[in-house]
C-alpha cells in the first residue's frame, strides 16, 4: 500500500470517527429499552438468547418466556437453565399452532404465559426479559396488541424488554426502540436438510 493510499485511508477513517464521536456524545439517556427481532430470516430467537448471555456477563437477572415453542427441547434452554439464580426460564407453550390446531386452547395457553409476564414486567429485580415467539401470538390475535404495549410502557424505568417473531404488529414496531427485520435469502431446510442440534435446536 503506498504512502498516498494510507494517507487518503487514515484521512477517511478520521472522518467516520468524528461523525461516530458526535453520536456516541448525544446518546446521554439511559433507560430500559423494547428490542423488536422479526422478519422471515433465521435468527431472531438466537439474536435474543445472545443478549441473554451478554446480560449475564454483567451479572444482570434476566426472565425468558417462551410462547408457541414448547413441544421439544432446545439447546439454549437446556443451557440456561444452568444458572437457576441469574435466569427465571419458562417453556409455556405447547407446539407451533398446526401442531396443536386447537384456537381456543393456543389462546388459553397464552393468557396463562401472558399472566406470568405480567409479573415479571412489574419486577425491578429483572434487568432483561425475552418474550420469545411474542409476535406471533399476537399476530394470531390470541393476546391484544393494545394490552402488550400498555404494559410495557408501565414496567420499571430500567428493564430491557426483547420481543421475537415473524409479523411483528406495526404499533409494537412504532413503539419499540429498537427494530431488527431477518430476511431469508436462503435456509437449509428448503434443500432437504433436517433441523440440526446447535443450530436450530
Amino acid at each position: 500500500m503506498t504512502d498516498k493510499m494510507n494517507s487518503k485511508h487514515r484521512d477517511r477513517m478520521k472522518r467516520q470517527k468524528a461523525v461516530v464521536d458526535a453520536g456516541i456524545e448525544k446518546a446521554t439517556e439511559e433507560r430500559g429499552i423494547v428490542i423488536v427481532l422479526t422478519g422471515n430470516g433465521k435468527g431472531k430467537s438466537s439474536s435474543g438468547f445472545g443478549m441473554v448471555a451478554r446480560a449475564l456477563g454483567h451479572g444482570m437477572k434476566v426472565a425468558v418466556v417462551q410462547f408457541i415453542k414448547g413441544s421439544f427441547s432446545t439447546g439454549e434452554e437446556a443451557f440456561f437453565r444452568r444458572f437457576p439464580g441469574e435466569v427465571e426460564y419458562h417453556v409455556m407453550g405447547e407446539g407451533f399452532t398446526w401442531e396443536t390446531q386447537d384456537k381456543s386452547r393456543d389462546i388459553a395457553t397464552a393468557r396463562k404465559a401472558w399472566e406470568l409476564v405480567l409479573g415479571f414486567l412489574q419486577d425491578a429485580g429483572i434487568d432483561l426479559i425475552l418474550l420469545d415467539e411474542l409476535n406471533i401470538v399476537t399476530k394470531l390475535g390470541y393476546l391484544p396488541i393494545e394490552e402488550v404495549i400498555e404494559a410495557l410502557k408501565t414496567r420499571p424505568p430500567m428493564q430491557h424488554v426483547i420481543i421475537t417473531g415473524r409479523g411483528a404488529d406495526k404499533t409494537l414496531i412504532d413503539y419499540a426502540d429498537t427494530v431488527t427485520e431477518m430476511r431469508d435469502i436462503k435456509h437449509a431446510y428448503r434443500a432437504g436438510i433436517k433441523a440440526q442440534k446447535g443450530v436450530e435446536l
